[in-house]
Protein backbone atom coordinates (compact mmCIF):
# COMPACT_ATOMS: atom_id res chain seq x y z
CA UNK A 1 0.00 0.00 0.00
CA UNK A 2 1.67 3.18 -1.15
CA UNK A 3 1.18 6.64 0.33
CA UNK A 4 -0.61 7.70 -2.87
CA UNK A 5 -3.03 4.77 -3.01
CA UNK A 6 -6.70 5.68 -3.31
CA UNK A 7 -9.25 4.43 -0.80
CA UNK A 8 -12.28 2.88 -2.51
CA UNK A 9 -15.43 2.70 -0.37
CA UNK A 10 -18.18 0.23 -1.25
CA UNK A 11 -21.49 -0.79 0.24
CA UNK A 12 -21.48 -4.57 0.50
CA UNK A 13 -24.34 -6.09 -1.44
CA UNK A 14 -23.02 -9.61 -1.85
CA UNK A 15 -20.69 -11.83 0.09
CA UNK A 16 -17.76 -13.60 -1.49
CA UNK A 17 -14.71 -15.45 -0.19
CA UNK A 18 -12.50 -12.35 -0.41
CA UNK A 19 -14.89 -10.37 1.78
CA UNK A 20 -15.14 -13.19 4.31
CA UNK A 21 -11.35 -13.50 4.44
CA UNK A 22 -11.02 -9.74 4.96
CA UNK A 23 -13.55 -9.69 7.80
CA UNK A 24 -11.95 -12.77 9.35
CA UNK A 25 -8.65 -10.81 9.34
CA UNK A 26 -10.13 -7.49 10.58
CA UNK A 27 -12.43 -8.77 13.33
CA UNK A 28 -9.70 -9.60 15.89
CA UNK A 29 -8.36 -6.06 15.44
CA UNK A 30 -11.80 -4.74 16.39
CA UNK A 31 -12.48 -6.96 19.40
CA UNK A 32 -10.54 -9.64 21.20
CA UNK A 33 -13.77 -11.35 22.24
CA UNK A 34 -15.54 -11.31 18.87
CA UNK A 35 -15.68 -14.54 16.96
CA UNK A 36 -16.04 -14.78 13.19
CA UNK A 37 -19.36 -16.17 12.02
CA UNK A 38 -20.14 -16.30 8.30
CA UNK A 39 -23.87 -16.52 9.00
CA UNK A 40 -23.79 -13.30 11.05
CA UNK A 41 -21.99 -11.47 8.24
CA UNK A 42 -24.68 -12.65 5.82
CA UNK A 43 -27.38 -11.47 8.23
CA UNK A 44 -25.79 -8.00 8.50
CA UNK A 45 -25.52 -7.66 4.72
CA UNK A 46 -29.13 -8.76 4.18
CA UNK A 47 -30.68 -6.81 7.09
CA UNK A 48 -32.65 -3.75 6.00
CA UNK A 49 -31.45 -1.69 8.98
CA UNK A 50 -27.74 -2.37 8.34
CA UNK A 51 -25.37 -1.05 5.73
CA UNK A 52 -21.93 -2.64 5.71
CA UNK A 53 -19.22 -0.49 4.15
CA UNK A 54 -15.77 -1.70 3.17
CA UNK A 55 -12.68 0.28 2.34
CA UNK A 56 -10.20 -1.14 -0.14
CA UNK A 57 -6.76 0.01 -1.18
CA UNK A 58 -5.20 -1.57 -4.27
CA UNK A 59 -8.21 -3.95 -4.39
CA UNK A 60 -7.51 -5.26 -0.85
CA UNK A 61 -10.14 -4.68 1.85
CA UNK A 62 -8.41 -2.85 4.71
CA UNK A 63 -11.38 -1.52 6.66
CA UNK A 64 -15.05 -1.88 7.44
CA UNK A 65 -17.87 -0.01 9.16
CA UNK A 66 -21.50 -0.82 9.86
CA UNK A 67 -24.18 1.88 9.74
CA UNK A 68 -27.42 0.94 11.49
CA UNK A 69 -30.51 3.03 10.77
CA UNK A 70 -33.79 2.71 12.59
CA UNK A 71 -37.05 4.64 12.81
CA UNK A 72 -38.22 6.04 16.14
CA UNK A 73 -41.23 8.21 16.97
CA UNK A 74 -38.79 11.14 17.01
CA UNK A 75 -37.48 10.38 13.52
CA UNK A 76 -34.98 8.24 11.68
CA UNK A 77 -31.81 7.71 13.69
CA UNK A 78 -28.49 6.15 12.78
CA UNK A 79 -25.61 4.60 14.67
CA UNK A 80 -22.08 3.87 13.47
CA UNK A 81 -20.72 0.58 14.79
CA UNK A 82 -17.80 -1.80 14.35
CA UNK A 83 -15.38 0.62 12.71
CA UNK A 84 -12.13 -1.20 12.00
CA UNK A 85 -9.07 -0.38 9.92
CA UNK A 86 -6.26 -2.87 9.41
CA UNK A 87 -3.13 -2.04 11.39
CA UNK A 88 -1.10 -1.73 8.15
CA UNK A 89 -3.49 0.91 6.76
CA UNK A 90 -3.99 3.15 9.79
CA UNK A 91 -3.13 6.81 9.50
CA UNK A 92 -3.79 6.88 5.75
CA UNK A 93 -7.36 8.21 5.62
CA UNK A 94 -9.14 4.86 5.49
CA UNK A 95 -11.15 5.40 8.68
CA UNK A 96 -12.12 8.91 7.67
CA UNK A 97 -13.25 7.73 4.23
CA UNK A 98 -15.43 5.06 5.86
CA UNK A 99 -16.98 7.45 8.39
CA UNK A 100 -17.67 10.14 5.79
CA UNK A 101 -19.31 7.57 3.48
CA UNK A 102 -21.56 6.44 6.34
CA UNK A 103 -22.49 10.04 7.17
CA UNK A 104 -23.28 10.73 3.52
CA UNK A 105 -25.55 7.67 3.44
CA UNK A 106 -27.30 8.72 6.66
CA UNK A 107 -27.99 12.18 5.22
CA UNK A 108 -29.15 10.64 1.94
CA UNK A 109 -31.84 8.59 3.69
CA UNK A 110 -32.90 11.37 6.06
CA UNK A 111 -31.44 10.38 9.44
CA UNK A 112 -31.90 13.15 12.01
CA UNK A 113 -28.78 12.19 13.95
CA UNK A 114 -25.89 9.77 13.77
CA UNK A 115 -24.41 8.45 17.02
CA UNK A 116 -21.42 6.32 17.88
CA UNK A 117 -19.55 5.26 20.97
CA UNK A 118 -15.85 4.81 21.49
CA UNK A 119 -13.74 3.78 24.43
CA UNK A 120 -11.79 6.71 25.93
CA UNK A 121 -8.54 4.78 25.38
CA UNK A 122 -9.04 4.91 21.60
CA UNK A 123 -7.59 8.39 21.30
CA UNK A 124 -6.82 8.25 17.56
CA UNK A 125 -10.37 7.07 16.81
CA UNK A 126 -11.83 9.87 18.94
CA UNK A 127 -9.75 12.45 17.05
CA UNK A 128 -11.06 10.96 13.79
CA UNK A 129 -14.68 11.18 14.91
CA UNK A 130 -14.25 14.77 16.06
CA UNK A 131 -12.56 15.65 12.75
CA UNK A 132 -15.62 14.23 10.99
CA UNK A 133 -17.93 16.50 13.00
CA UNK A 134 -19.04 14.29 15.89
CA UNK A 135 -19.46 16.13 19.19
CA UNK A 136 -19.08 14.52 22.61
CA UNK A 137 -22.35 14.22 24.50
CA UNK A 138 -22.89 14.33 28.22
CA UNK A 139 -24.33 10.85 28.46
CA UNK A 140 -24.00 7.63 30.34
CA UNK A 141 -23.93 4.42 28.37
CA UNK A 142 -25.72 1.47 29.91
CA UNK A 143 -25.37 -2.10 28.70
CA UNK A 144 -27.34 -5.19 29.64
CA UNK A 145 -26.00 -8.61 28.82
CA UNK A 146 -28.30 -11.61 29.04
CA UNK A 147 -27.24 -14.31 31.50
CA UNK A 148 -25.58 -17.33 29.96
CA UNK A 149 -28.01 -20.06 29.03
CA UNK A 150 -27.52 -22.99 31.21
Amino acid sequence: MSETSTVAIEIVERIDDDLLDAIRHLLPQLSRSATFDEQTIAWVVQHEACTLFTAAVDDVVVGALTLVMYPLPTGLRAHVDDVVVDDVARGRGVGEALVRAALDRAVEVGARTVDLTSRPSREAAIRLYERCGFVRRDSTLFRWTPPEAG
